[in-house]
């Protein structure tokens, strides 16, 4: 029988040698890597709100962690010892990040987002509803808004006290109501407060027919809002029990065969895993991205 020149081996020639197949794995990495950097900045860039001008860095974080509650800041430590314990312990270090990456990044973003455009619309249905009776006794705006400044929802308390201050100061009724309607950044709140101003700088004329429309067309728009809330709450529902499907098969695997995850323990295993949770995170953070109500475009602005 005949023998291929060189010695070579005939069962052997479809294979690819180890120069190309490294190449095609550093190829792999890197378009993974550029792929989830694309997807985490397209994420980030929509609706990030600036920074107060002069503000440090160090003071902002200071901000955020006092905004976090108490069971929340457990469960961030919580979730940082159980990585740095694990990639310790097991020597596996891509662990230190992809623990709390798992542990706090995968529930927040698959929560429900607030809805400030809701919580402020309502708190102005309930606000008006104070100011009807009052006004309906022979009181002018003005004097229904410092009469109820005790009665306002919580979300309205100190946009309200503002206005009482100012009203004391000499302002306007009017100008007082555009400033808050400054202060809450709210398209339908503009609507609302708009109507307010008009009605007060006519001296009350109408202000009780007034407010019995102004009432019933807040509470047709916030169950409007509230419709569409509900609707992007179901894109989230499936991506949930989705992802809670996933992690329940990868742990379901690591438990009967521990042997499939061995390639992720080598260095650069341990780098595929960490561009595989990146991107996996990234197309989470899009999805809560898209599924946030954009807010509407405001027609008020005051001059102060």
């Amino acid at each position: 029988s005949a023998v291929p020149a060189g010695g070579g081996n005939v069962s052997g020639a479809g294979c690819f040698p180890g120069d190309v197949m490294g190449a095609l794995i550093a190829a792999g990495s890197g378009a993974l890597a550029v792929t989830g950097v694309i997807l985490l900045l397209t994420g980030l860039r929509h609706r990030v709100q600036p920074s107060p001008a002069g503000e440090p860095l160090s003071a902002r974080l200071a901000n955020r962690w006092r905004m976090i509650t108490p069971r929340g800041r457990i469960w961030i430590g919580a979730s940082l010892t159980a990585g740095v314990v694990t990639g310790i312990s097991t020597g596996w270090l891509a662990a230190l990040v992809l623990i709390p990456a798992v542990l706090l990044g995968v529930p927040y973003l698959l929560s429900e987002p607030a809805n400030p455009e809701v919580d402020k619309l309502a708190a102005l249905d309930r606000w008006l509803r104070f100011l009807g009776p009052s006004i309906a006794t022979g009181k002018s705006i003005r004097d229904a808004i410092i009469t109820t400044r005790s009665q306002v929802p919580k979300a309205l308390t100190r946009p309200v006290a503002r206005v009482v201050a100012r009203l004391d100061l000499g302002w306007t009724t009017s100008d007082a109501l555009i400033a808050m309607a400054d202060e809450l950044k709210s398209a339908d709140a503009d609507g609302v407060l708009a109507a307010l101003a008009i009605a007060s700088s006519r001296g009350g004329v109408g202000a009780r027919p007034m407010l019995a429309a102004l009432a019933e067309n807040t509470q047709m728009r916030l169950r409007a809002l509230r419709e569409i809330a509900s609707e992007r709450a179901k894109p989230r529902a499936v991506v949930r029990q989705v992802v809670v499907i996933t992690l329940a098969i990868l742990a379901g695997v690591w438990l009967l065969s521990p042997g499939y995850f061995a390639p992720y323990t080598t260095p650069i295993g341990q780098l595929l895993a960490l561009l595989l949770v990146g991107l996996y995170v990234g197309a989470l953070l899009m999805l809560r991205r898209r599924t946030l109500p954009k807010p509407g475009a405001r027609f008020l602005r005051g001059g102060n």
